[in-house]
């Protein structure tokens, strides 16, 4: 059992044991840590205390679960001098996230035909599921690669699929600078040569749906958000290209003797100053960059769908924000009255800069920074703004979490069908497998809106919208 006490509203420290060199910190109620089991991703929780160079807290979110060496909905600074970089405190999916973008027109002005017109086409034009891509004609070639890893997001929009005005409303300007397609496997190459512009498989989606309810009226009056109107929300990342670059670096750091004193291997990590950790830098920052341009061409065809159904112009559907949630990046933050950089690693984890962050465009000045956080595709996902908390190093959630595993949701569906199941309660779903759409049934993820709340109340970020699904594309 683990004995947290609580030292702040929906705060609660996990006390250091032999080996940590920090304590835990989790933000979460007593309902969430009744609601599932927290004691496999707590442990993970005091393993990750004990890397070298962690400052502050090895913290959790409130959609915390298990993961690959790092719980997923976990974050970790490090020394850039004295700590590690490790590829399981960002994940396999490197820069998975998430963005969204409104359409001009109230979802209820949209009739019944043509929403099911409007699903039909973006699931057409956007390609879903496991190792699925584009036809040979979008082939990347090495020259595509050097440039949108030097360029992020601005290569896709100067091909056409966007505006230069997109880029303001993506993290880092759509771009993490230091990547390197030299650091980068052939054999990752070639798994993502097709594949921008898709979404993958598991819980990546496109959804479309209607703003449910607003909850800072003047935030969302800031971003141009009004109640009714229509949202697009995607999630997705890096795909094949993301996923080799994490196992050719774990493979490789494995080999070199870096899980050597740790408590599970999993955590495996090299000196962030080494040049086996400058190695990782560059090829995670490349699959960083090619996320960012992965949910550029998606949102692309999102645009594409709705001209071709609704006549509506692509200029006119606007994005509003893209966020990563798997991710290690170089930040500054004064500690002990000194600004220090460190390198924050967010894994199933929002940056969550409040107003005034010099890294934030200006649009977002004043507010703070747009933090998405996707439930699931029968109640709600939310849309919060930063509050810039230095406890957490300015991070939030990323989404519900999950409350059953994939076996534990496939077993309670089998035999029934969730597609029409969905239908009853009034939404539309499509993928490329019915086994995806039981595995991400509403009843596998925690209640996003219990979650929110809980990161509100240990005031890491505020609650603008409450978005409701109505069209789903699931991976």
């Amino acid at each position: 059992m683990f004995n947290l006490e609580k030292i702040k509203p929906a705060t609660y420290l996990l006390p250091k044991i032999k080996g940590m060199r920090v304590p835990g910190l989790v933000i979460g109620t007593e309902k969430l840590f009744a609601e599932c089991d927290v004691e496999k991703p707590l442990e993970q929780v005091r393993n990750v205390a004990h890397l070298p160079g962690i400052t502050g807290y090895s913290i959790a979110m409130p959609d915390i679960h298990w993961g690959y060496g790092f719980p997923i909905g976990g974050v970790a600074a490090m020394d850039t001098e004295t700590g590690v970089i490790s590829p399981g405190g960002v994940g396999y999916d490197i820069n998975c996230g998430v963005r969204i973008a409104i359409a001009p027109l109230p979802f209820k002005g949209i009739t019944e035909s043509q929403q099911v017109e409007l699903l039909k086409k973006a699931f057409n034009l956007i390609p879903s599921g496991v190792g699925h891509g584009h036809a040979k004609d979008k082939k990347l070639t090495d020259t595509d690669y050097r440039h949108l890893i030097e360029k992020g997001a601005r290569w896709s929009i100067e091909k056409g699929y966007g505006f230069l005005r997109d880029l303001d409303h993506i993290e880092s300007y759509g771009v993490i600078h230091g990547g390197d397609i030299l650091a980068v496997s052939e054999f990752a190459k070639e798994r993502g040569r097709l594949q921008l512009g898709s979404i993958g498989s598991g819980n990546h989606f496109v959804e479309i749906g209607s703003v449910d309810h607003l909850f800072l009226p003047e935030i969302a009056k800031a971003w141009e958000i009004e109640l009714g109107q229509t949202y697009i929300l995607i999630h997705s990342g890096s795909r094949g290209f993301g996923h080799q670059v994490c196992q050719d670096t774990l493979n490789q750091f494995i080999k070199q003797g870096f899980a050597e004193g740790l408590p599970d291997r999993q955590l495996v990590a090299a000196p962030i100053r080494s040049q086996a950790g400058q190695h990782y830098f560059s090829a995670m920052a490349a699959a960083a960059n090619f996320a960012f341009n992965n949910r550029q061409q998606i949102l692309h065809y999102v645009r594409q769908a709705f001209k071709e159904t609704l006549g509506i112009p692509v200029e006119e559907v606007r994005l509003l924000y893209d966020v990563c949630h798997n991710i290690a990046k170089f930040e500054k933050y004064e500690i002990n009255g000194k600004m220090k950089e460190l390198c924050v690693h967010r894994k199933g984890a929002t940056r969550a800069f409040g107003p005034g962050h010099p890294e934030l465009a200006e649009i977002f000045q004043q507010t703070g920074q747009p933090v998405l956080v996707p439930g699931d595709m029968g109640r709600a996902s939310h849309l919060m703004v930063g509050n810039g908390n230095p406890l957490t190093w300015c991070s939030a959630c990323h989404g519900a979490g999950r409350a059953k595993s994939r076996v534990q949701a496939l077993k309670k569906w089998s035999g029934r069908n969730p597609i029409h199941y969905m239908e009853q309660q009034g939404i539309k779903v499509m993928a490329n497998s019915p086994k995806t759409i039981a595995e991400e049934m509403p009843d596998a993820y925690k209640d996003v809106d219990s979650v929110v709340e809980a990161v509100q109340e240990a005031g890491l970020a505020r609650m603008v919208a409450r978005l409701k699904p109505s069209l789903v594309i699931k991976g």
